[in-house]
């Protein structure tokens, strides 16, 4: 054992001389290289020794020997090949001593693996993590996993990326592929879905046991899902495959149970972001729902949030979700008192951008005339004020002002009037007030379905009428009645709609 002790260190010896004078590597790098290729230094003095029984190399000093195998053997040349393809020295090490010396067998798998656009460090990757198993693989088997996979989808330029990031495929039996492949499109996936699914998380074919992954899709199942629908889900987040049953899922569910989120909520939550079910519980999810319960959410208020708006629980807590409330309380007039209100009303304004959205709108509101104390009175009663277009905001400004005549009060009082349609609601409805004579507040004109509206027309006609006929007499008539009967608008006189307001004009009658 001490003889073979002295054998290895002198052959160590020799192949670092040799990779420092033929090779021209450095001296730190030759000494890091043979500290990696330890059985390759055992094969030199194995092979050395084998020598000595051939009648040309007998009469040879045991380090001549070696050094005639380390120099026939072509290793050298080889693993400048390989430095020059971005591989590390433990890399390099790791590929030569699975290959025990055959330098074309290496060669020939790095330049397949270059040929379908593996490159740089990545092929090393896929050595280290495949092991001795690809280098048993012939070329022809692997160009056969390859070719199935792109008839399946994945196309040719992404197969590349595939293989570096899940190497594991190149380890299986082309059977082996054809059943993990099968285990997604018998859940309803086409080509196209499937291509995209492996090239977006390669790892979802070919690094999880298929047990394991049968489990997680029959428990995605227990939401109420389908295999279509689980294949559509996985299809769109196959990252779901990597996340554990017992310590990333079943601590979520029971979290959002107790925020009295029941089996449906779950189930809509996870199709419309089942990014939910990927995240730390502990890191992501429980610091913004302890945030929401600072506001003064109540934990059912907080549940139905969640169950509207899943995406909020992927928003960063610091740099969206707490700006966003400074915002409102700050800026756009929204007391303390309200502020819970708002959030739980409108969860989506939490994903807005304050520089691209809230203060462009907040902005154009005050800009109107509006106080700011009036404007966070406004989004407390509709915060959905805050998610509009301005530029769709203005022309039903304009109309209201200009065309219905009517003051900033009445927008005040009512908010919600920019959630109607300019065209579809709030033109048609003011024609049939002009026609039949009779005014509403915003709120009995636009909230309410179209029969309901026809019948308070027609009731408020039929007031109107009893009026002007002497048998309702004007002193009956409630302070907050939903109609103000202002008979013909043009025959009203143009001086008692003046105002300051410079977003009013004023127009002859007609």
């Amino acid at each position: 054992m001490k003889a073979i002790k002295i054998r290895r260190e002198v052959c160590l010896e020799i192949f670092i001389d040799f990779l420092v004078r033929k090779g021209k590597f450095g001296i730190t790098y030759s000494k890091n290289m043979g500290s990696n290729l330890g059985d390759f230094i055992d094969l030199v003095m194995i092979e050395a020794a084998a020598l000595k029984k051939v009648p040309e190399f007998s009469s040879f000093s045991f380090n001549a020997r070696a050094r005639k195998f380390i120099e026939e053997s072509n290793v050298v040349p080889l693993i400048r090949w390989l430095k020059h393809n971005s591989l590390s020295h433990p890399q390099i090490g790791r590929i030569i001593c699975m290959a025990k010396g055959d330098v074309q067998l290496i060669r020939e798998h790095v330049e397949w693996l270059k040929s379908i656009h593996v490159n740089g460090r990545y092929i090393g990757v896929v050595f280290t993590r495949v092991g001795e198993t690809i280098l048993r693989h012939s070329i022809e088997e692997m160009d056969e996993i390859v070719v199935y996979l792109e008839k399946k989808g994945v196309r040719r330029d992404w197969m590349g990326y595939v293989i570096s990031r899940c190497p594991e495929l190149l380890a299986f039996s082309m059977e082996e592929v054809k059943t993990r492949v099968s285990f997604y499109t018998d859940m309803g996936m086409n080509n196209h879905d499937f291509g995209t699914m492996v090239y977006d998380f390669p790892k979802v074919l070919g690094y999880f046991a298929l047990e394991e992954m049968k489990q997680k899709v029959n428990y995605l199942k227990e939401f109420g899902l389908g295999d279509n629908d689980v294949g559509r889900l996985l299809a769109f987040k196959p990252q779901l495959m990597a996340c554990s049953i017992e310590e990333r899922w079943k601590p979520l569910l029971k979290f959002l149970y107790y925020l009295g989120i029941d089996r449906d909520g779950m189930r809509r939550m996870l199709v419309i972001k089942p990014m939910v079910f990927c995240v730390d519980m502990e890191a992501t999810i429980v610091p913004k729902v302890r945030f929401l319960q600072d506001l003064g959410i109540t934990d059912d208020a907080i549940g139905r949030m969640l169950v509207r708006f899943p995406p909020l629980l992927t928003y960063s807590l610091y740099k969206k979700i707490r700006p966003v409330v400074v915002f409102l309380l700050t800026k756009a007039g929204v007391t303390q008192k309200n502020i819970a209100k708002v959030v739980a009303l409108a969860p989506e304004l939490l994903g807005c951008s304050i520089a691209h959205k809230l203060d462009g709108n907040v902005k154009y509101y005050l800009s109107l005339g509006i106080s700011l104390r009036l404007l966070g009175e406004m989004i407390a009663d509709f915060p959905m004020l805050l998610r509009y277009n301005v530029e769709l905001l203005r022309p039903k400004y304009r109309y209201l002002r200009r065309t219905m005549i009517r003051p900033l009060k009445d927008l005040i009082e009512f908010p919600r009037f920019f959630s109607y349609s300019l065209e579809d609601r709030i033109i048609p409805r003011h024609k049939v007030l002009l026609e039949n004579q009779v005014n509403f507040k915003l709120r009995y004109m636009l909230a309410s379905s179209d029969e309901e509206f026809k019948q308070r027309v027609k009731a408020a006609v039929e007031k109107r009428q009893r009026f002007e006929s002497g048998a309702t007499a004007l002193h009956e008539e409630p302070a907050d009645s939903e109609t103000m009967d202002y008979s013909s608008v043009s025959e009203l006189d143009s001086s008692s709609f003046r105002s300051n307001d410079p977003n009013i004009v004023l127009f002859d009658s007609g």
